[in-house]
Parts: structure tokens; C-alpha cells; sequence
């Protein structure tokens, strides 16, 4: 900061922390990790965690740091904007979708979001699942469209009555509505790009 710079307002440092407190949370709950499972793992006391997520307190570096660590992301992701960037998504600054495979960390798919999160229309989504993935007995079925083309390994998609093995470079659109399922059909992970919009053609 700059001698001529004015000091930042206390609404403006509240607002922060409340955005901090709100990445905090999301992140935990995408882990599926408890405020004292962060706490034990992090090495940041569990009350301070606790009213940090309310929005409170006043976290240092170290324990933000920490707590970054802990969750796996950048510390900038810890201390966006909640709305970010309405254009750009930095290769860094991905956002972590939920989780999706179960409390097994070794079949879990990690999904970034690749577009911006306040983009409603259409998404692109990066999904890497694990060896031996497959969400056969809880198949999707939602409204909207996708696109998807595999980067690395082999996917295995069931569309209603159609099963397709697609290699990378491949590509397959389809109606969501269909129930549908995916699989990691390689003996390494597969790595899928996939868009989706909301209506259907």
C-alpha cells in the first residue's frame, strides 16, 4: 500500500471476512470435513474456525495459510469475492464443485469449474474420476443439455439403452433428461470436459 493510499474502512474489512467465512465454509463442506476434522488437520483451533465461518474475528496470514493447506486450494480462493470475476476464471482460481462418489477419497471425481460461478446459462466443468469409478447404481437424470470430450483415459457413458466407450478426442452431446451414467473404463484417471446448459434442443 502506498503512503497516499487511503486506509481501508472497517465495513470494508468486515465485508472481507464475512467473504472469507463464506469460502471457508464452502470449501469445508466440499471435503465433507467437520469444523474439527479442519481444525485437527489445519492446526487452527476450532473456535476460531467456528466464528470465522459466522463471519467474525480477525484471521492472521499464518492461519488462513494453514487453513488453505488443509483444504487443498490456493489461499486466493480463501479470499474471493463471492461473486468473482464475471469473465475470467484464473487456471488457479478454479472453483471446487462438490465432491461426487462417496465418503472414499480414492473414488471420488474432483470437478473444477471452469467458468464463472455467477454464469447461470451454461457451464464448463473439468472432471477427473478416479480408476474404478462408475455411478451405475445412482445414474443422473435433470433438465438440460451436455456436451463432453475425453482429454485423457476412457469414458464409458450409458444413455438410456446406448452405451458408448469414448477415447480422447471424443466427443458426445445429449439430452440430460435421459437417465445416464458415467465410468472410468482405463486403468489411469479419466479426464473429461464437459459443458452443460440448462435447456435442451
Amino acid at each position: 500500500m502506498h503512503d497516499s493510499d487511503p486506509a481501508p474502512r472497517l465495513d470494508d474489512a468486515a465485508a472481507v471476512v464475512v467473504a472469507i467465512g463464506h469460502n471457508l465454509r464452502r470449501e469445508r463442506k466440499r471435503l465433507h470435513l467437520s469444523l474439527q476434522a479442519l481444525s485437527t488437520r489445519a492446526g487452527v483451533s476450532f473456535g476460531s474456525i467456528s466464528e470465522l465461518e459466522r463471519g467474525l474475528g480477525n484471521p492472521s496470514v499464518n492461519s488462513l495459510t494453514r487453513l488453505a493447506a488443509a483444504l487443498e486450494v490456493p489461499i486466493s480462493r480463501l479470499l474471493d469475492a463471492p461473486d468473482g470475476d464475471s469473465m475470467v476464471v484464473r487456471a488457479d482460481a478454479r472453483h471446487l464443485l462438490p465432491v461426487y462418489g462417496g465418503s472414499d477419497l480414492a473414488r471420488q471425481v474432483r470437478r473444477e469449474l471452469l467458468t464463472p460461478r455467477s454464469r447461470s446459462n451454461l457451464q464448463l466443468i473439468r472432471s477427473t474420476l478416479p480408476i474404478g469409478f462408475s455411478n451405475e447404481a445412482s445414474p443422473f437424470r435433470h433438465a438440460g443439455t451436455e456436451a463432453v470430450v475425453v482429454e485423457q483415459g476412457l469414458l464409458v457413458v450409458q444413455h438410456g439403452e446406448r452405451r458408448m466407450e469414448l477415447a480422447p478426442g471424443d466427443t458426445v452431446s445429449y439430452r440430460c433428461s435421459t437417465s445416464h451414467w458415467w465410468a472410468n473404463g482405463a486403468d489411469e484417471p479419466t479426464i473429461v470436459l464437459g459443458a452443460v446448459s440448462p435447456f435442451e434442443d
